[in-house]
């Protein structure tokens, strides 16, 4: 994927758009995350990132970047099918890479603490802040 797809994926989006995201994060970030953790060398970062987008403190425009990364994460359709072994999550961790590298000051300590926690717990435990 060249940059301007990253571009396009990666827009912040209105507020309402932003609403659609976090509903869909919220509803699918830990069933897809569960699939597809061992193939994802960043999972602690991923589920920093998750925290970081449902943070309420977290600036409109970071929240943005996460959560349309994240919504291409969960959602079943995208540039190469989930289903895929190894490959099927390649064009996710590079989306997520590239929301990382835009927003990465933006992933707080406690943003951290809350994947660790999540992460140690039991799967049904991994829920928001």
């Amino acid at each position: 994927m060249d940059e301007v797809k990253f571009g396009e994926i990666l827009l912040p989006g209105d507020d309402d758009t932003q609403n659609r995201r976090e509903e869909t994060v919220r509803k699918k970030f830990w069933p897809t995350f569960k699939k597809a953790v061992r193939q994802i060398p960043f999972s602690r970062d991923v589920v920093a990132a998750f925290y970081c987008a449902m943070d309420p403190q977290t600036p409109t425009r970071v929240r943005g970047v996460l959560l349309a990364a994240l919504a291409y994460f969960v959602m079943p359709v995208d540039m190469i099918p989930d289903v895929f072994a190894v490959i099927g999550f390649s064009d996710d961790v590079a989306v997520l890479s590239a929301a990382f590298a835009m927003v990465s000051r933006h992933l707080q300590p406690k943003h951290y603490e809350a994947a660790d926690r999540a992460l140690a717990d039991r799967p049904e435990g991994m829920k928001t802040i």
